[in-house]
């Protein structure tokens, strides 16, 4: 190296690439939060994002550096929706499916990473990232922290021995990746606790996912993206928002994929039994950035919205919920403290297993299943029974968002 090269590299701003998964908004809130952080502890960091729809909108209104190459993503969230049902999503099978999205959107960071030399690399979720590094280990050309809130593939009990062996499988892969090839990730980062993990094993002859996971991975605490809003706050937010002090207000929420509409219809469905019940009940449903609220009917005592900005603090100004069983969600109530139904996906083994297990060591939430709220006199009166409960959740931890960037901080 020439002293004009060095001098060049010596000057040269440090930059990561952030890879946030854009299957739903859960990833969005925790990866700016960590983000945000990082370039506290490095404030001449440039932090670039590789990610897609729905996210790109969250992470533009923070004034954050969206890649260009952003935009030729074949889009994951569009293949998640068409592979899924009624409230139904065989999660496992679809990303089964999806090699050739993982592909395309491999080479366009590929492309990214040779023509920008990134000195970090955060990739949360970022399963094709991770694949084909494990697969082309010449291709790491800088430091690369892997972030999950969940780990193992588990398979759902009615789908009987083929899934059973296939999730194995699949599990068995990744183990003799991270086997051969340590040097891939940097950092691996649970995003939670060590009792979070489930106890469970990867499959037949494979080691218990806890503790391999301890052994394995470093843990931030769960990171909330934000600290829990003060009385004031709520009862500013629920003003904002249209509702009194005498309105019992549920808000029902599916999160930023099109997956929830069935959810959203049934609660709709129900809403008139509740309101007999409890006249003073108001809905406040929220449908996302990825269905539109025109093709919901229209419910006296509900408001039908396809946007509410800062969902976190609205949520905590609801008196129950009603919302799908995807991490991010659920966990902002148990933050806030709010008596809620959460409905897991049918054949989503992260929302039926690894969520599920989250939210019972929190003592967080009521699991309902589908065939439960098909019923619009059980889910009126679920809804209600709700109403006015005394929770006793475990406590949320916070300064998780702190604690990740730390861990980050130090590979820059």
């Amino acid at each position: 190296m020439t002293s004009a090269t060095w001098v060049r590299a010596q000057s040269r701003p440090r930059r990561a690439l952030y890879l946030s998964s854009p299957i739903g908004l859960g990833h969005a809130r925790r990866d700016l939060a960590i983000a945000q952080q990082l370039k506290r502890l490095h404030p001449d960091l440039q932090i670039d994002w590789l990610t897609q729809s729905p996210v790109t909108g969250v992470l533009e209104e923070a004034g954050e550096r969206v890649h260009p190459a952003s935009a030729w993503l074949a889009n994951e969230s569009a293949h998640i929706e068409s592979e899924s049902g009624e409230h139904d999503l065989h999660v496992f099978q679809a990303l089964r499916e999806m090699d050739e999205i993982l592909v395309n959107n491999f080479m366009v960071f590929n492309d990214v990473v040779e023509e920008t030399p990134y000195d970090l690399v955060i990739g949360d979720e970022a399963w094709d990232v991770d694949y084909f590094l494990h697969e082309n280990p010449e291709l790491k050309r800088f430091s690369f922290v892997w972030m999950t809130d969940f780990v193992g593939y588990l398979p759902m009990p009615d789908l009987g021995e083929r899934e059973a062996f296939l999730t194995a499988d699949y599990n068995a892969e990744m183990l003799e990746q991270r086997a051969r090839f340590k040097r891939i990730r940097d950092r691996q980062v649970f995003v939670g606790n060590p009792e979070d993990v489930v106890d469970e094993s990867f499959g037949p002859g494979l080691p218990n996912i806890r503790e391999w996971t301890v052994e394995n991975f470093e843990f931030a605490g769960y990171v909330t993206g934000f600290e829990p809003p003060s009385e004031d706050e709520v009862a500013r937010s629920r003003r904002e928002l249209g509702y009194g002090d005498a309105d019992v207000l549920c808000i029902v929420t599916v999160g930023g994929s099109g997956v929830g509409e069935p959810l959203l219809r049934r609660v709709l469905d129900a809403v008139p039994i509740a309101r007999a019940r409890v006249p003073e009940l108001r809905f406040l449903v929220v449908t996302g950035p990825r269905i539109d609220p025109d093709v919901l009917p229209s419910v006296e005592g509900a408001d039908v919205r396809g946007f509410v900005p800062d969902l976190y603090l609205r949520l905590a100004a609801a008196d129950v919920a009603v919302v799908q069983g995807g991490l991010t969600t659920t966990m902002e109530l148990a933050a806030a403290g709010v008596p809620f139904l959460y409905v897991p996906l049918r054949h989503h083994f992260e929302q039926s297993i690894h969520v599920r297990h989250r939210l019972e060591r929190y003592r967080a939430g009521r699991c309902a299943s589908y065939d439960e709220v098909s019923d619009p006199d059980w889910l009126a009166e679920a809804i209600v029974k709700q109403v006015g409960t005394e929770v006793a959740y475990r406590p949320v931890e916070s300064g998780g968002a702190e604690r990740a960037a730390a861990m980050l901080a130090e590979l820059v």
